[in-house]
């Protein structure tokens, strides 16, 4: 179901849309400021194209990740996702704190931002060890420059480098299935837009 040209904000708060075989809620957070509901399929293309903004833009790319940690506060981090399949994927060492507080509690979101968008992510994170998905992570974040490539049993990365502070290799590769995800347009004519699977 699309919305209807000229809808109202309470309407379009109420739209609903099927997404890979999944309802979607839209909520238009900008109707208050008289602006239209962001597109789904504009957020995706960006989000697909990965494509960051420009160099010196008000929001060149930086991803952060922020779990639970065990007394409840929340961890932030600066990391290397990657968006491909319709989730957002991450690799970190076994004894960082995002892989401590995953393993307990999977809820995270990922902030991130894209071409003439910034976007926040919600939703849980489990490890993959699934050699076939590693290594086709592996290969898209060579595409991005990274020589990285799977080790040796195929459940976890290995490269001659990776950020300070995570420890040895292997890494271990981490989905989020998104539950939300929320996209605020840095140009004319603006919106800001919830959608919740």
């Amino acid at each position: 179901m699309q919305p209807k040209p000229g809808a109202s904000g309470a309407a379009l708060s109420a739209a609903r849309f099927c997404n890979y075989g999944r309802g979607m809620k839209i909520t238009n957070i900008g109707a208050g400021d008289g602006l239209e509901p962001l597109q789904w399929e504009a957020v995706q293309e960006r989000l697909n194209a990965g494509e960051p903004p420009a160099v010196g833009a008000p929001n060149q790319r930086t991803t952060w990740l922020t779990t639970v940690n065990s007394d409840g506060s929340p961890h932030v981090t600066a990391v290397g996702a990657l968006w491909l399949d319709n989730a957002f994927w991450f690799q970190t060492g076994t004894a960082t704190a995002k892989a401590h507080n995953v393993a307990r509690d999977p809820r995270c979101a990922v902030s991130t931002s894209i071409l003439e968008m910034d976007v926040v992510v919600e939703g849980s994170a489990e490890r993959v060890t699934d050699a076939a998905t590693v290594a086709r992570l592996a290969r898209a974040w060579a595409e991005q420059g990274w020589p990285v490539e799977p080790d040796d049993e195929g459940t976890g990365l290995t490269a001659p480098f990776n950020a300070p502070g995570l420890g040895p290799a292997p890494w271990q590769v981490y989905r989020i299935t998104p539950s939300s995800m929320t996209a605020v347009l840095g140009i004319e004519p603006g919106g800001s837009t919830r959608f919740d699977f």
